[in-house]
C-alpha cells in the first residue's frame, strides 16, 4: 500500500510540474496584448494590429489561399513604431491543446522579421488556430494573436 502511495505521489507531483513548465514556456502572462484588426484572414494575406500608441505590427504567414498543416510557412512581421530585440510568433490550437510551436523570426532591418513555421499535424479535417506574435522591446513584451483556419493536408 504504502509502494502504492508513492507512485501515486511521484505521478501527481510530475504532472504539477509538466503543467508549470508548459504554462511557464508559453510566456504569455508578461505580454501587453491589444487586439487584431477586424475581419482579417492570414489565408487571403496580412493583418495588422495596432499596438497602443507604440505603434503597429503587420502579420504575413506567406500563404497564397488555403493554409495547410505541414506545408512550410514563409512568415514576415513588419513592426513601424517599435524598436523589437526579438519576434517570435507562436501558433496555438484555439479549441485543443495541441502544444506549443514557436517560431523565432530573424531581423531584416527597417523593422522586418522573417522566419519560417509549419502548423503541425490536425486531427479535424479543418481545425481553428491562433497566431500569437510576441515582440521583446527593451523590458517590454508587446504582442496581438490572429485567428485563423488550417486543413489537414491530403496524404
Amino acid at each position: 500500500m504504502l509502494r502504492l502511495l508513492a507512485l501515486f505521489t511521484l505521478g501527481t507531483v510530475a504532472m504539477a510540474l509538466w503543467y508549470l513548465t508548459s504554462y511557464s514556456l508559453r510566456g504569455g502572462d508578461d505580454v501587453h496584448w491589444f487586439p487584431e484588426e477586424a475581419d482579417c484572414e492570414l489565408s487571403k494575406g496580412a493583418c495588422r494590429a495596432v499596438l497602443g500608441e507604440d505603434g503597429r505590427l503587420t502579420l504575413d504567414l506567406g500563404a497564397q489561399g488555403e493554409i495547410r498543416a505541414l506545408e512550410i510557412l514563409s512568415m514576415t512581421v513588419a513592426l513601424e513604431g517599435v524598436e523589437a530585440e526579438s519576434v517570435v510568433v507562436d501558433f496555438i490550437g484555439r479549441d485543443m491543446d495541441m502544444g506549443l510551436h514557436r517560431y523565432p523570426l530573424t531581423r531584416q532591418g527597417d523593422g522586418t522579421f522573417r522566419g519560417e513555421g509549419q502548423v503541425p499535424i490536425c486531427t479535424e479535417t479543418v481545425m481553428p488556430w491562433r497566431a500569437r506574435v510576441i515582440v521583446t522591446s527593451g523590458e517590454r513584451r508587446l504582442g496581438s494573436g490572429f485567428n485563423f483556419e488550417v486543413e489537414r493536408s491530403r496524404l
